[in-house]
């Protein structure tokens, strides 16, 4: 039975894709079956794996209006060694349309029902928005994994997401909990990254991840080469920070 998580932050920018796509690749390196639900119409997440979003004829789009499954939507990332439900700009419409369906916040969750057994991961990157795409990314995982940036509005977006979280918790998804905060872009040079990521351990304790992805340029260079950055360059501080990461998941999942 596959462990759904969605990777989400109500604040853009803050690497949200870049761990989506680089968790997917670092848990499929460590021998996990993995798939990457793009939710959001950007289609990133799509891109960053390897994936022609133009090129593809299915999408999450049409697994959330019933037009198609995931078995027949998923598309191979052969560089990273994971499935993909990727998206394009048509998701952008399923907002609209969902309004009228019955139980429209758990279309995603019955979809990935279908598939459970195939998968060791689910991961869900969820769009910067608290909107219905979001809340099916929510209602379909089992908890949330929360990247950010250690500057201070990066704190101020959090108190936000928790809330909304504890929301969906109460009222659609009693699953739903936070798993861990992931520290990325760090850059220990300055000041400020050191008294956040020190207040965020003081304040959510365990909770913290362990592993800090450090402002790393070849993760960034990644996403233009089609590829991970964990496959890009292997070698570099960002994809071993990855790689660190998923095996701290793996062992973090162990102790639920």
């Amino acid at each position: 039975m596959a462990k759904i998580f969605a990777i989400a932050n109500q604040k853009g920018g803050v690497g949200k894709t870049t761990t989506s796509v680089n968790l997917a690749a670092a848990l499929a390196k460590l021998n996990q079956r993995v798939l990457l639900i793009d939710l959001d119409p950007q289609g990133n997440a799509t891109m960053g794996s390897g994936i022609d979003k133009r090129a593809v004829t299915r999408t999450v789009y049409q697994v959330l209006i019933g037009l198609a499954d995931i078995r027949e939507s998923r598309v191979r990332s052969e560089a990273g060694g994971f499935d993909v439900l990727p998206a394009n700009r048509e998701l952008a419409g399923a907002e609209i349309e969902l309004v009228d369906f019955d139980e429209r916040e758990t279309r995603l969750k019955e979809a990935i029902a279908a598939v459970d057994h195939d998968y060791d991961f689910v991961l869900i990157d969820a769009p910067p928005a608290l909107s219905l795409l979001t809340l099916n990314g929510l209602c379909a995982a089992h908890g949330v994994v929360i990247p950010m940036q250690c500057e201070y509005y990066a704190l101020e977006g959090l108190s936000d997401l928790v809330a909304t979280i504890k929301t969906v918790h109460a009222n659609l998804n009693t699953n739903l909990k936070v798993i861990g905060l992931l520290r990325v872009m760090y850059d220990p040079r300055m000041t400020l990254s050191q008294q956040v990521s020190a207040q965020l351990e003081r304040h959510f304790g365990d909770k913290v991840f362990r592993t800090v992805i450090p402002r790393n340029i070849r993760l960034a260079e990644a996403p233009s080469h089609g590829l991970p950055g964990v496959v890009f360059d292997p070698d570099s501080k960002g994809a071993r920070a990855y790689v660190e990461f998923g095996s701290e998941m793996i062992e973090r999942l162990a102790h639920l």
